[in-house]
């Protein structure tokens, strides 16, 4: 894998920023990241504008360290950190979808970021004791490698039945066992003729008939030389198990 080049972009605030900034790559570097500060890619006499225009342009990330003093650099187009500015935000006209900006906060106060950066999620390095959990974050943006893995999409569970007709017969069957279960609970017989079942019944009796045979053919209902009705053990547990009576 060819280590990922970053361009780190920051304001010169204080001797004590450059040394951090210095640590910071340093770091990064060791780590595993091809980056490029001015503090060692930068000589006297070199050409300053030069300098940017070509790194920024060949690197996979631009790192911008956000302190107070950068925020307001940029905002204002001031020096090296509002040059860099322009031609970053020259060259995100041309890929709109870029995300090779990342803002890194390091800030003592509430975290604000140049106007041109507002829509980007920053990570933040102003906490000291927090800089491990940080880095983290940095390198497995910049190295490609995620704390969690998106996982693949699974297969359809479902297969669609072609040219297939909506089936009824079930809703059939439960109405028609219904009617059974309510005629018994109402006439207090255990044997029960056709003309005694269809009392509480809504549906037509032909209807009715034709899911009755299909519960005999079922088992869940027999009927005797008398025709008569009587439910089977397998219709006994039919009712519970859709509900139609308590177990």
């Amino acid at each position: 894998m060819t280590p990922p080049r970053i361009f780190i972009s920051y304001s010169h605030d204080s001797a004590e920023h450059k040394g951090w900034v210095l640590d910071f790559a340093t770091t990064l570097r060791n780590r595993g990241v091809d980056t490029v500060l001015d503090q060692w890619d930068l000589n006297p006499g070199d050409d300053l504008p030069h300098f940017m225009e070509t790194e920024i342009a060949q690197c996979d990330f631009v790192i911008m360290i956000c302190t107070e003093t950068y925020v307001e650099k940029a905002n204002a187009g001031k020096g090296g950190v509002g040059y860099e500015k322009m031609i970053i935000t020259s060259s995100l006209l041309t890929k709109i979808d870029s995300n090779i900006i990342i803002p890194v906060i390091r800030q003592s106060s509430a975290p604000i970021l140049p106007t041109f950066l507002k829509s980007k999620i920053y990570i933040n390095f102003s906490n000291d004791s927090d800089e491990e959990y940080s880095l983290d974050e940095l390198l497995r943006t910049v190295l490609n490698a995620p704390l969690y893995e998106k996982p693949e999409i699974g297969t359809n569970p479902f297969t669609p039945l072609a040219d297939a007709k909506p089936d009824r017969t079930a809703d059939g069957l439960k109405a028609a066992m219904t009617v059974i279960a309510a005629a018994f609970e109402k006439s207090g017989q255990d044997e029960l003729k056709m003309t005694t079942i269809i009392k509480y019944s809504d549906m037509h009796r032909l209807k009715l008939q034709r899911y009755l045979n299909q519960a005999e053919s079922e088992g869940l209902v027999s009927i005797n030389i008398i025709n008569y009705y009587s439910v089977t053990d397998d219709g006994y547990e039919y009712l519970v198990n859709h509900g139609i009576i308590d177990a």
